[in-house]
């Protein structure tokens, strides 16, 4: 690969992903893109982007994807699940009382292990959370992984990283040498394409945002400019959710910090939420329907 295709390259994906490669990341995308063009019968790299140069928009998406990191497994970092049983359902099971509805974003959802693991707390809730509606959307930029998630199907390997045995027995039922997760675990979850990079205000308000894991791929510049969408998407009295190499210190005054908890975040300028109720199609345990 010369250096005007992987400074092409750079630029392409920072520009249609947000991923923001330093210098010395040639092996990686070599790693990921030339089989990727060994598949489309191209002869390297090279050729992948006189490809996209002229103006090949499924080869040029097949590279945002072969690129995405999709790097996840069920109960990463165990602490922000941890938080969200015992601090943020608690506090929002009050807040809501009135309305008896959540709405949770889970970003960056890629392969679902994620959605999947908050879906597994709320239903181990579902004494407290009787009668209530829940609705939980997970996004993420590849169509791909999407895919995977609606079918809730994973490997041994996938498993067996993070999940704690008695979830798996309650939860999943094997097949051969796989495991799908059970139905009423997956209608809880409708799964949308979207790119962080893009305007999401039509997804409406939430009360739970999960964003772990992504914006560590980005420059401040435009970490800043996340912040400040998701804090628009975000009820005034909402927690916001990031990864253990994340924080918005420095980068937002949208947020600050929730004390003591590692991770946990809230909207600044806190404020008695709205009773009313939103409109949305609720997906949970009072009304289910099948993944979309």
């Amino acid at each position: 690969m010369t250096p005007a295709d992987y400074d092409f390259l750079r630029k392409f994906l920072k520009e249609k992903s947000g991923l923001d490669l330093s210098a010395d990341k040639q092996y990686l995308v070599e790693s990921r893109l030339v089989p990727l063009a060994r598949k489309a019968n191209l002869n390297g790299i090279d050729d992948l982007v006189q490809k996209i140069k002229g103006g090949n928009s499924l080869l040029a998406g097949d590279v945002v994807e072969a690129m995405t990191t999709n790097e996840t497994f069920f109960f990463r970092d165990k602490m922000p699940f941890d938080h969200l049983r015992d601090v943020v359902l608690p506090e929002m099971i009050q807040a809501r009382s009135a309305r008896r509805s959540l709405r949770i974003w889970c970003a960056a959802a890629s392969t679902g292990q994620e959605p999947y693991s908050i879906a597994m707390v709320i239903k181990e809730m579902s004494a407290q959370l009787s009668g209530w509606r829940i609705e939980i959307i997970g996004t993420d930029i590849s169509q791909q992984v999407l895919e995977k998630s609606k079918a809730g199907i994973y490997t041994q390997f996938e498993v067996q990283r993070g999940l704690p045995i008695q979830l798996l027995v309650k939860y999943f039922k094997q097949t051969g040498d796989l495991w799908q997760i059970a139905p009423e675990l997956r209608a809880m979850i409708q799964y949308k394409p979207l790119n962080l990079l893009t305007d999401f205000s039509h997804m409406g308000k939430f009360d739970i945002i999960f964003c772990r894991n992504v914006l560590i791929y980005f420059d401040q510049d435009m970490k800043s400019q996340i912040f400040g969408r998701l804090a628009k998407c975000m009820e005034p009295d909402g927690f916001l959710a990031l990864g253990a190499a994340e924080t918005v210190v420095g980068l937002t005054d949208a947020f600050k910090p929730h004390a003591d908890k590692r991770g946990l975040y809230r909207p600044t300028a806190m404020r008695a939420a709205p009773s009313i109720v939103p409109s949305m199609a609720p997906v949970g345990l009072k009304t289910a329907m099948p993944a979309r």
